[in-house]
């Protein structure tokens, strides 16, 4: 793309920002994804064939009034603020790639995020996890894989994709310990409770499988299933495949099924597993650093989302002893 030239089309800009995403900042597929979506959307407003200098402020903002009268069309609500957010943060990331390249388009600092009310965070405390894994029938060996699952998820806060591409010869249980690829392809290590390593281990040994992945499906005529929906356990393709590796869906519905298993009325997730991993470190004296490098995240202040929860336990520790 010469920057000489003035034309610049839109949509021909866009996919150049989107390969050098994916070679020259070797970004996440579900980043490049989230960006093809939001920017697509932002070119087929102003037309593919806009050259990108007369991108202005009005048209940005016309552009986010668009997406606020947006509904969704299976439930009739409109795009959240947080949903908007996302669409101006891909924006403005293509407008500082065209700025970089000394192409003339609008200035990227210019465009002014909504302010987003602070989230609830959704976790688990002590006793809830408890029942959580005690829901588990870890007789039969999709209980075993379950148990693993939940255990590992509460023990190292592991997003679940990272979780479903974890492969056996990754995972050192001998140490409790093992590193992992997250967003950004960066890595880090995480560290397994005895508890987790003791579940990983037993469904380990009594696996008669040959297949690399760490947690995989079973096919629903297995007879050791675990009630619960068939496709939970379904495998892709006949029994015999070597294409078992659990999808995102799968844990999810395996984290929903305990939840309701063990009467717990919270929406619960394998991200409010990663929430309750933060928030358990924190409440027992953890410094957020440590937890920032822990979870994986690129900036602090991402994990600074959990300092309104432990400041509440710490309110409640101080009127309970401070009397």
């Amino acid at each position: 793309m010469d920057s000489q030239d003035s034309s610049h089309p839109l949509g021909e800009c866009i996919t150049t920002f989107l390969v050098f995403c994916e070679l020259g900042k070797n970004s996440a597929d579900n980043t490049l994804e989230n960006y093809k979506r939001y920017l697509k959307k932002f070119s087929n407003f102003l037309g593919e064939n806009t050259p990108v200098a007369e991108i202005t402020l009005q048209k940005v903002e016309d552009f986010r009034l668009h997406l606020a009268r947006q509904k969704n069309p299976r439930t009739g609500d409109r795009i959240t603020l947080k949903t908007q957010s996302y669409h101006l943060i891909a924006l403005r990331a293509f407008l500082k790639f065209l700025q970089k390249r000394d192409i003339q388009s609008f200035a990227p600092e210019k465009i002014e995020l909504p302010k987003i009310p602070e989230r609830d965070i959704e976790h688990l405390d002590h006793e809830e996890v408890e029942r959580l894994f005690g829901a588990v029938d870890t007789e039969r060996l999709v209980g075993k894989r379950d148990m693993a699952i939940l255990t590992t998820l509460f023990s190292t806060g592991l997003r679940v994709s990272e979780l479903c591409s974890l492969n056996r010869d990754e995972v050192n249980v001998e140490r409790g310990e093992f590193a992992v690829r997250g967003k950004g392809r960066k890595v880090r290590v995480v560290f397994l409770t005895p508890l987790a390593t003791a579940a990983i281990q037993q469904y380990l040994e009594a696996r008669d499988d040959g297949t690399q992945p760490l947690f995989i499906a079973y096919a629903r005529k297995s007879k050791n299933v675990v009630g619960g929906r068939g496709a939970i356990h379904r495998a892709h393709g006949n029994e015999n495949t070597h294409d078992r590796r659990l999808t995102r869906g799968v844990v999810e519905e395996i984290v929903r099924k305990y939840t309701y298993a063990a009467g717990i009325i919270k929406k619960v997730t394998p991200h409010t597993l990663r929430h309750s991993f933060a928030t358990t470190l924190l409440k027992n004296g953890a410094d957020l650093r440590s937890v920032q490098i822990m979870l994986g995240h690129a900036s602090i202040t991402t994990t600074q989302i959990y300092t309104h929860l432990t400041d509440t336990h710490l309110k409640k520790v101080h009127e309970e002893f401070h009397k």
